[in-house]
């Protein structure tokens, strides 16, 4: 097959530009693109490799040094071995996914596949990450403490929940359990297409991650909840507090 070294330069380039802007999206970094460029250029400086013999333990070597590099003049100094884990990674994700494939020796072609394949893969990664991440962040350990009992739960924080009690505006925390009830507080509801009356208890003790909660009430939900795993829902109000 003839090369086209010209071709390789620019796939270089235009992959190296894809993965950085995929770490830049997933880590949110907020640099410029005109930076991700410089370090895509300086990506291109593993085209030199294909030309000069050296062992594979020294190319390792130079490539990792390459990378840091590239990463630097992308993002900085700030947090660069995390940027370069995540371009890597990025890197061996969007590779593993090109090796499935059995690309034809058409240059053209190859160079339009991979172009077009490299968009799709790394739109889907920022998309599970994303979706991974916020599970992750959204996710506490809960223990509620009612007449002298402890419950242990797993909760999650659902910006939809804006549940308030209508007098003291306490907010309340959802769950999925069967206690037994006394001086029950009930909390009207109104959400999208339906309404009610949820029974409430204002528990001794709340801590959320081991932090102390105050003026919440918990809801008992009656339907189990969507998400694998979770016992209770933590109302949106938490979230700038539990940070």
């Amino acid at each position: 097959m003839k090369v086209y070294y010209e071709f390789i330069f620019i796939l270089n380039f235009l992959l190296d530009f894809m993965i950085l802007y995929g770490t830049k999206r997933i880590l949110k970094i907020n640099k410029k693109d005109i930076r991700l460029i410089l370090g895509s250029l300086i990506g291109t400086l593993t085209t030199i490799f294909l030309f000069i013999k050296i062992s594979n333990f020294s190319l390792a070597i130079l490539k990792m040094i390459l990378s840091i590099l590239i990463n630097f003049a992308s993002f900085g100094r700030k947090n660069i071995l995390k940027n370069t884990f995540y371009f890597y990674l990025i890197s061996i994700i969007l590779g593993g996914a090109f090796y499935l494939f059995d690309i034809p020796e058409n240059i053209v072609f190859c160079y339009l596949f991979l172009i077009i394949g490299s968009i799709f893969i790394i739109s889907i990664i920022y998309k599970v990450f994303l979706n991974y991440k916020e599970k992750i962040i959204n996710k506490y350990l809960v223990k509620i403490i009612y007449q002298k009992k402890e419950y242990l739960l797993e909760g999650f924080i659902d910006t939809g929940n804006r549940l308030v009690s209508p007098i003291k505006k306490e907010s309340i925390i959802l769950v999925n359990l069967k206690i037994p009830l006394k001086k029950v507080i009930y909390v009207p509801y109104k959400a999208l297409n339906t309404s009610g009356i949820i029974p409430c208890i204002r528990p001794d003790k709340i801590l959320i991650n081991n932090k102390e909660i105050t003026n919440c009430l918990i809801g008992i939900a009656n339907e189990k909840f969507a998400l694998k795993d979770i016992d209770c829902i933590l109302p949106n109000k938490l979230k700038e507090e539990l940070c």
